[in-house]
């Protein structure tokens, strides 16, 4: 009887430090096993041909922090006065604009020629005039500045229709950006 419950206890204790070692593992080093569909590292299953198509260029995924940046138009006199204009990017490098006469509206910055595909940072700057001139400037992943200017009117809000007549050409990069 005592021997087995040694070989039960045996037992218990291997079985918790498998059990530790499979919660402790990194998903990644747990994926190294054999592939559920019938494949291991590349190399087509028993009895089935190798695939025809080619594979896919890898593609470096945009990483971004979240971003927040305003500019609100101060000056009495304009018929913009008290518009706040607001940009933000979202963890994937996508950048988008809301203007406050449109509320509950973000416009992807995507829309506009040149823009980057991966945003890291926001600034935003207005004019005070009517109409007057909105100053979007986008951080890429390269390190490259780049920015638009789009003309703002009193009665007119942005939205994904206008913005890219606003903004014209759209985004061009800063030269010399000191990165």
């Amino acid at each position: 009887m005592r021997k087995l419950t040694w070989a039960a206890r045996g037992v218990a204790a291997v079985s918790g430090a498998m059990l530790l070692g499979a919660l402790a593992m990194p998903a990644a080093a747990a994926h190294g096993g054999p592939d559920p569909k019938g494949t291991a590292k590349g190399k087509p299953a028993k009895g089935k041909p190798a695939s025809t198509t080619p594979a896919r260029p890898t593609t470096p995924r945009c990483s971004s922090g979240r971003d927040v940046s305003s500019a609100v138009v101060d000056y009495s006199g304009s018929g913009l006065f008290e518009t706040l204009f607001r940009a933000a990017t979202d963890r994937q490098g996508h950048a988008f604009l809301n203007d406050s006469r449109n509320p509950g509206v973000w416009i992807n910055l995507a829309l506009l020629p040149g823009a980057p595909t991966c945003a890291q940072e926001t600034a935003l700057s207005a004019t005070e005039e009517d109409p007057g001139n909105l100053y979007i400037t986008l951080l890429g992943s390269n390190g490259t500045l780049y920015q638009a200017q789009c003309t703002t009117a009193s009665g007119a809000p942005f939205t994904p229709a206008t913005l890219p007549a606003a903004c014209g050409a759209g985004f061009t990069p800063i030269s010399g950006t000191p990165v």
